[in-house]
């Protein structure tokens, strides 16, 4: 009886301890309250009283390349499924960044400003609004006549327009006859069970945070322009002309790249229909946004790709460019290596979309099934961004990211997989030395503070390198410390442990925390605060060797937890090479002891962190005497 009771009361220290551990990590309050609430779980998975809202989105676009013009009518369904009574609807307009009233995050050229969203027409549950939106910025509020019920429907009816500008970033004007429109619809912010109204503004620097929604729309274009889109095309016999609707069907069956129209095809007007308008109709469902190009010269390749072997299930990859767009000839094939790629190595997700497609632009920026990329001049470069680009379906397309107060939860895993994916492409030596110079040099050579704030500092908080190092750099660099210490199978466990847990929601930090400490079975918050929750950085040196040449220490000037190498030259000019994962500082994360088993006599010791480039390498090596 006496050890049956001594047996229960280890396992309920354990218990207990464990869930103390969860609780180790600094959480702010409105986090710690959604724990509370149960809308969150310690270990990782949504709680019991998980929700969030979503909509059905039915949209009619035009867009007018004349006078840059784009014009809708849109009808969402809008699901409120918190317990919460919502007196306010918070509508999100990004594209109103252009006007000149709008707070950005730094200087614009007058081409990139514009008038911004005028709503025409606004009704909600068949009430009228009278607003014209002229005086809002991204962020617009209505106050509702008849609040939205916890667990009910609204209809909202919007007729908007507002004119494309001129200067492309994001979205916007290519050239003449060439557009690429993003954020071009007034959609309702997300409202979640930490934040409540998501009303933080756009000011260019910090991304995005939309819910999962379903979309069927339109986009009326003149004769001749072809509409490339988020989402399947419904209606290609409607829009093209025979043999391209022939020579698109065929692109989804075959790995053959295709030329589906060219530049004299575009030029003699044989490609579409040859009404006045055309309208090009899409559907794409459970997704965090929709977007659209159009262009009347622009060539056009397709072809498609084995996403998941286990079905044979096909995504069609395309790609939209000028006769001057040399870094496009090879998108159609870069991209069918990317998603075949991801799909089976890392993330080891099925490519989870109907299609990609790349568009040249100006933004080198990511959008559900599109990118658009510019012209590097570059091939080999001009692959490893539209690679970082894709590998965001996943972050945060797939997970519903907030990007706006947590870059690095989708920049850092898209840098991590680019790097990865480089290795496949280019040969590790080709990718470290581009990971180093791209990444992690500048930051590192660079001791001012802004440099090292903690990775968690919201987004919104940080600019300039502060934000670049702790969205992009940093946090890749956590992961890949991590993938170290716990190796590529553990590593690819949780890993998909987190991502089937939180695909198609709104996962937070903490979440992916407790999702890698359940799936591993380790409590690893000793390495996530190291990494996450300091003001380390990447400074290792050799202490010293014990007077008997058996135990060499290794200080942790800068205090992040990351893997290196020993790299030991004897006296006879022989070497060895002894890696230390991240682990080796979970006791002690200021000085590490290794043990030396050879007995030859060492002449040199030199410390190698590869891509964790050190701050001050010249402490990195020891002549033994």
């Amino acid at each position: 009886m006496k050890k049956k009771f001594l047996q229960f009361a280890l396992i309920a220290f354990v218990l207990f301890a464990q869930d103390n551990f969860a609780q180790e990590l600094y959480m702010p309050r409105n986090i710690k309250k959604a724990y509370e609430n149960g809308t969150r779980s310690k270990d990782g998975k949504p709680g019991a009283n998980y929700w969030q809202n979503r909509g059905k989105y039915n949209m009619e676009i035009s867009v007018d390349p004349k006078t840059r013009v784009v014009t809708g009518t849109e009808t969402i369904i809008y699901e409120n499924n918190s317990k919460d009574t919502l007196r306010n609807l918070v509508i999100r307009f990004v594209n109103n960044l252009h006007k000149p009233s709008s707070p950005r995050g730094g200087e614009v050229n007058n081409d990139f400003l514009s008038d911004g969203l005028t709503i025409t027409s606004l009704k909600i549950e068949n009430e009228v609004y009278k607003e014209d939106a002229r005086n809002w910025g991204t962020v617009g509020n209505v106050k509702l006549v008849k609040p939205i019920s916890p667990h009910s429907k609204t209809i909202i009816n919007i007729q908007w327009n507002y004119p494309l500008s001129k200067e492309s970033g994001r979205e916007g004007q290519i050239d003449e006859t060439t557009f690429f429109v993003a954020y071009s619809y007034p959609r309702v912010s997300v409202y979640d069970d930490y934040n409540g109204w998501d009303r933080i503004p756009h000011t260019d620097r910090q991304e995005f945070y939309n819910d999962f929604n379903d979309y069927v729309f339109s986009v009326k274009a003149p004769k001749n322009y072809v509409v490339y889109a988020t989402g399947d095309l419904l209606n290609p016999d409607e829009v093209l002309q025979p043999e391209f609707a022939s020579r698109l069907k065929k692109s989804y069956t075959t790995d053959e790249i295709l030329h589906i129209a060219n530049e004299e095809e575009m030029k003699s007007g044989i490609v579409t229909k040859q009404y006045d308008w055309n309208v090009w109709k899409f559907e794409a469902k459970n997704i965090t946004d929709v977007c659209f190009g159009l262009s009347d010269h622009y060539l056009w390749d397709a072809s498609s790709v084995i996403v998941d072997k286990k079905t044979n299930r096909r995504a069609s990859v395309q790609a939209a460019y000028d006769i001057k767009g040399t870094d496009f000839v090879n998108s159609v094939k870069n991209n069918q290596y990317a998603l075949d790629w991801f799909s089976n190595n890392w993330p080891g997700v099925p490519y989870p979309f109907s299609k990609m497609t790349a568009f040249q632009g100006f933004a080198d920026m990511e959008y559900p099934m599109m990118c658009n990329d510019s012209e590097m001049g570059d091939p080999i470069f001009a692959q490893l961004v539209q690679d970082h680009e894709v590998a965001h379906t996943y972050f945060p397309f797939y997970m519903g990211i907030n990007e706006t107060r947590y870059a690095f939860m989708d920049e850092g895993w898209a840098t991590t997989f680019e790097y990865l994916i480089g290795i496949a492409e280019h040969g590790k030596e080709a990718a470290d030395k581009f990971y180093k110079e791209f990444r992690v040099k500048n930051y590192i050579k660079d001791r001012a503070a802004e440099q090292d704030q903690p990775i968690i500092t919201m987004s919104t908080q940080v600019s300039g390198a502060g934000y670049g190092n702790n969205s992009y750099g940093k946090a890749s660099l956590s992961y890949l410390a991590l993938k170290d210490m716990l190796g590529d199978d553990l590593f690819e466990k949780a890993l998909h442990f987190y991502m089937d847990t939180w695909n198609g929601k709104h996962p937070i930090p903490w979440d992916y925390f407790n999702s890698f400490n359940t799936a591993t079975g380790k409590n690893l918050n000793w390495f996530f605060n190291n990494w996450f929750f300091t003001n380390n950085y990447l400074d290792i040196a050799v202490k010293g060797i014990s007077a008997d040449k058996k135990i060499i220490t290794v200080e942790n000037i800068g205090g992040f937890a990351i893997p290196f190498d020993v790299v030991i030259t004897y006296a006879d000019k022989s070497k060895t090479t002894l890696h230390q994962t991240p682990a080796i500082w979970e006791k002690n994360q200021k000085t590490a002891k290794i043990i030396l088993k050879s007995a030859k006599k060492i002449e040199k010791i030199e410390l190698e962190g590869g891509i964790f480039m050190d701050a001050t390498p010249e402490n990195n090596i020891l002549h033994v005497k």
